[in-house]
């Protein structure tokens, strides 16, 4: 039965653990994942949060980055979208993924953890992929897994970063998109200790991304890719 399963990997056993060291604030998500060999596998990434100069200088002084092209910049959600070759290690745990068939649906980072969205189309699949990043040294927390069509808010779920979730939950939870509204802005900013204009772009990349959800098309078996 095809399984979808949310797993979670330390940062620091995967990637860009040192960019976010030198940039906490930051926020990655990526944007395209393929089986290509290890300089292919998570290539596009959007990272937000900070200037394109400090976003470069971090990923050049980052040792799991060999390479990275500045492709694009969206305007409206202050997000960069570079091309990234990491070193051998992150293509040897995509291909734990790929040869047992495993497709990554998404994936995000955060300055702790990876979090991969994955579907495998049998469920020792899966578990022969965990054994083999187990085997790698990986520490695999694997969150949430459930058959392809019994779970619609893991198969759904768009890819926020934990920050951008973070600050969507305590909006809603404090009454930011009631109306009228019971917090303000800055009073919600002061909540999550950073800037209102912080907080302005994080909400406003985080709605489009959700509105993105809506509007796309169902891929096989009823997931939205």
């Amino acid at each position: 039965m095809t399984t979808v399963s949310e797993l979670t990997l330390t940062s620091d056993e995967v990637a860009l653990a040192e960019t976010f060291e030198a940039l906490p604030d930051l926020e990655i998500r990526i944007k395209s994942i393929v089986a290509e060999g290890p300089q292919q596998a998570m290539p596009l990434v959007w990272i937000a949060g900070e200037s394109q100069a400090a976003i470069e200088d971090a990923l050049t002084d980052d040792s799991s980055v060999t390479e990275f092209d500045h492709l694009l910049e969206d305007s409206e959600t202050d997000e960069n979208l570079y091309r990234i070759e990491y070193a051998a290690g992150v293509g040897n745990m995509c291909s734990a993924i790929f040869s047992n068939e495993g497709t990554i649906l998404d994936a995000q980072c955060s300055a702790n953890n990876w979090t991969f969205r994955l579907l495998f189309p049998e469920r020792n699949l899966l578990s022969e992929a965990v054994g083999e990043l187990e085997a790698q040294g990986l520490t695999i927390d694997v969150k949430r897994m459930v058959e392809a069509g019994r779970n619609a808010d893991l198969e759904e779920t768009a890819a926020l970063t934990e920050a951008q979730e973070e600050a969507i939950n305590e909006a809603y939870d404090l009454g930011y998109y009631d109306v009228p509204r019971r917090i303000s802005l800055e009073d919600l900013a002061a909540e999550l200790e950073i800037s209102h204009q912080a907080l302005s772009e994080r909400l406003r990349r985080a709605n489009k991304i959700l509105a993105s959800e809506q509007v796309s098309e169902p891929g096989q078996d009823g997931i939205t890719l």
